[in-house]
């Protein structure tokens, strides 16, 4: 096989020049489409720009609720829990109000309502982490008795667990203790909170169906859930499971109606992290508030951001509500449609570690690349015009969401092109800088290798040539060549904050009218020199251009 710049002219791919690129699937199919996981519902709020999509006409009503008598009063709370006929005492609802940003309606400023539940007499209650994080204000409803409203702050929270602790304040408030002993299946299970942002509290009543099962969804990554059947419906995210005595065995937080299936985090996950979580302490956490999207036939496209705690690694990082987060420490995000990937790399490398992270920004349509307690976000040097206007006036990109990540053979290199580039050759190459990890994409493998008239991309790297050549050698060398049949502008500097270099757009190659580019760099650390080639014979072709380059990467 001949190296992407001896054989440049068999990999003529176009540059692209300054614009803006288009959201990767904001505004697609979610997985939430299939699984109602933030079941969290939305109150009309004045200043709110947007309506948010948290529909809870889209939820199923439960079969069977029981009615509720009034909340007794914090005057009669004894130290002991509560038993199941006050179950309803120690039941919250919660309303977050704050600034946050959907990835199919935009941004919107909202009162949204979820539920919880007290575990001590001195305030600390349970909810879900997508209730509470990001919001500016936190206001608590006890029992359902809306004629005092608690001012609650956040203690700790975990993206990847769904949960987060908050504070009341006072001393004797009713509180729910913890079923002991092993939780089994056909065990008789209630569902408490208040489902639809109402104030009328509301019990279903199910069994366990499945007594623990993994929870990879696309709002958390648990171990250990419970599918049950007692059902539950938009507002009682955070609510509590309990059993016949009252005594909590679970936390609410996602269903499918399609399915009826209810599920609940865990007694023993949430125990296990608890005392943490009360300490301040956050847990498998980076301060967002987090959702796996993937397009609508199911291809992930990373982990959107509707809000970021204030002070977290993410806000400090630079995070903003709106971004998608679409590489943590190398590895692509979401690409099953869950949080698992990213739980993963912070059960790993722990919440502390120094993280590399890459970051499509859909607002300003710019990518990023930083770290999480490093370095903070800097933009991705964009080099072409992809979503902006061409010369007749009218918009082309490659369709949303319309990109997939694709290996060498080896699996050294990363990069993600359009999906219609699907004949791939993966084998790498040896020539007298060392060996090569290779992969190459394109619709027409043959016509890209042989002629101007056919898009597609070659990303080689290697770890022997970083000692043996330079980006200004390689480029020269593929200039050779390129000069004849291109008319080349002037060379540029390269710096995406992991690699150093030089790159070359090249017009008119061809005859055709083709565009070329050649960009060879060096990571910083010196563990590998890399090369991307990109040719491109049409405006829809431009698109892909930030994409490869806001994406390659190479790991040894």
């Amino acid at each position: 096989m001949r190296d992407p710049v001896q054989a440049a002219a068999s990999r003529r791919w176009r540059g692209c020049k300054g614009g803006e690129s288009s959201a990767p699937g904001a505004g697609k199919a979610l997985a939430s489409a299939r699984f109602y996981g933030r079941i969290m519902t939305s109150t009309e709020y004045q200043r709110r720009v947007r309506r948010p999509a948290l529909a809870a006409s889209a939820l199923v009503l439960a079969g069977v609720t029981m009615a509720a008598c009034a909340a007794p009063t914090t005057s009669s709370v004894t130290s002991k829990p509560v038993g199941f006929e006050d179950v309803q005492s120690a039941t919250i609802q919660i309303e977050a109000v704050g600034s946050f940003v959907s990835p199919e309606e935009g941004g919107y400023e909202v009162a949204g309502r979820g539920s919880g539940f007290l575990i001590s007499r001195d305030g600390i209650a349970v909810t879900n982490n997508h209730v509470v994080v990001g919001a500016g204000t936190l206001d608590v409803w006890l029992g359902g008795d809306t004629s005092r409203t608690y001012n609650a702050k956040i203690l700790g929270s975990s993206e990847c667990l769904d949960l987060a602790v908050i504070q009341l304040p006072g001393d004797a408030f009713p509180f729910f203790d913890w079923r002991e002993g092993e939780i089994k299946t056909a065990t008789d299970v209630y569902a408490a909170g208040f489902p639809l942002g109402d104030p009328t509290f509301t019990m279903t009543r199910g069994i366990v169906s499945k007594a623990s099962t993994p929870g990879e969804t696309p709002w958390a990554s648990l171990d250990s859930v419970i599918e049950h059947d007692a059902r539950i419906r938009g507002g009682d995210s955070g609510g509590p499971l309990i059993d016949d005595k009252g005594r909590l065995v679970g936390v609410n937080y996602a269903g499918n109606d399609v399915h009826d299936t209810n599920l609940a985090i865990h007694r023993d996950e949430v125990t296990a992290v608890l005392d943490d979580l009360i300490d301040g302490k956050s847990v498998l956490s980076l301060g967002i508030n987090a959702q796996a999207i993937a397009d609508e036939n199911g291809q992930g496209l990373g982990i959107w951001v509707s809000s970021v705690q204030s002070g977290s690694p993410a806000d400090k990082a630079g995070i903003e509500p709106g971004d998608l987060l679409t590489k943590l420490q190398g590895v692509t995000l979401a690409q099953d449609g869950t949080l698992a990937d990213y739980c993963d790399v912070l059960r790993t490398h722990g919440q502390d570690a120094t993280l590399d992270v890459d970051v499509y920004r859909p607002a300003d349509g710019i990518y990023y690349r930083g770290q999480f307690n490093g370095d903070e976000l800097e933009a991705v040097q964009v080099l072409g015009n992809a979503g902006g206007e061409d010369d007749s006036g009218g918009s082309s990109e490659v369709a949303e969401g319309d990109f997939v990540s694709i290996t060498d053979d080896s699996g050294s290199i990363q990069v993600e092109v359009p999906a219609a580039w699907n004949q791939l050759d993966g084998a790498g190459y040896t020539n007298d800088d060392g060996t090569w990890a290779s992969v190459i994409a394109s619709p027409d493998m043959a016509g890209f290798e042989d002629g101007w008239n056919t898009p597609g991309v070659w990303v080689a790297a290697s770890p022997d040539a970083s000692a043996k050549v330079t980006p200004d050698v390689l480029l020269q060398r593929a200039d050779e060549f390129l000069a004849q049949n291109c008319t080349p502008e002037p060379p540029a500097a390269f710096d995406d904050g992991v690699h150093t270099g030089t790159y070359t757009v090249y017009e008119q190659c061809g005859g055709v009218g083709a565009a070329y580019l050649f960009l060879a760099a060096t990571a910083k650390d010196g563990s590998y020199t890399i090369t991307v080639a990109v040719q491109a014979n049409t405006e829809a072709d431009l698109a892909a251009i930030d994409r490869v380059i806001g994406s390659f990467i190479a790991q040894f």
